[in-house]
């Protein structure tokens, strides 16, 4: 009744402030799958996906002070997800996995969305891990290599020399903390993505895999904040 009463606030017209102490308590019980049963709705879903601005498709990103709003959604889902099937089952009929990679675009050269795209990156993750079927559409339909292929450039900020060779600067600060991050969700979400492909069949594909391949070396060049997350990222 608790995780029904926030819902019920949040698919109110709230103050931001209200919005973001309602999803931080969500996300708190969402952990626990046996109070997730009775709320793991489409409309619950859709309540949760409109405040992660997942259901605008050409509205860009600019107000600023909803970003915290956008974040804690995406966490909450992230949680649903993971704990519950039936939450798994209706992204796929929501058509979640599209409404992601397009926010994701909607990050490409914005100022202060590094948790946004980070956390966009793990639900892609989650849902291409937990999914077959999602798994397929993201390949397939969504262009899903390409898509995290270009998130994980910009995170690593990778500069090119040459059409499949990026620049090494040696005297390169580390990335930050929250490049780290967005860059290892981006790589999780490719390895279950590219899972299944053996055969390159198209010219695209190939140009597709050389240039990740590329990407994936100048990772490996690349230092994270602390040791442990280099080791993480590598």
């Amino acid at each position: 009744k608790l995780c029904e009463g926030i819902l019920s606030i949040l698919e109110r017209d709230t103050k931001t402030s209200c919005q973001v102490a309602c999803l931080e308590a969500l996300r708190i019980l969402s952990r626990d799958k046996k109070v997730l049963v009775p709320v793991t709705t489409k409309r619950n879903m859709q309540i949760l996906m409109k405040l992660a601005k997942l259901d605008t498709v050409e509205d860009p990103l600019e107000r600023v002070s909803e970003f915290p709003v956008i974040v804690e959604a995406l966490k909450c889902l992230c949680n649903i997800i993971f704990n519950s099937s039936v939450a798994q089952k209706l992204s796929l009929e929501l058509n979640l996995a599209a409404m992601l990679c397009n926010l994701l675009q909607k990050c490409k050269d914005q100022q202060l969305v590094g948790d946004i795209k980070c956390f966009d990156l793990r639900l892609l993750f989650l849902l291409s891990l937990l999914h077959i079927d999602i798994r397929a559409q993201l390949r397939q339909e969504l262009q899903g290599v390409q898509v995290l292929t270009q998130a994980l450039e910009s995170s690593l900020s990778v500069r090119w020399t040459e059409e499949y060779k990026a620049a090494e600067d040696h005297d390169r600060p580390p990335l930050s903390l929250q490049e780290t991050d967005c860059a290892i969700e981006a790589l999780k979400a490719l390895f279950n993505v590219t899972l299944d492909s053996w055969n390159v069949h198209s010219e695209n594909e190939s140009h597709q895999f050389r240039y990740m391949a590329a990407i994936l070396r100048h990772c490996l060049l690349t230092t994270g904040p602390t040791e442990e997350k280099t080791e993480e990222l590598h």
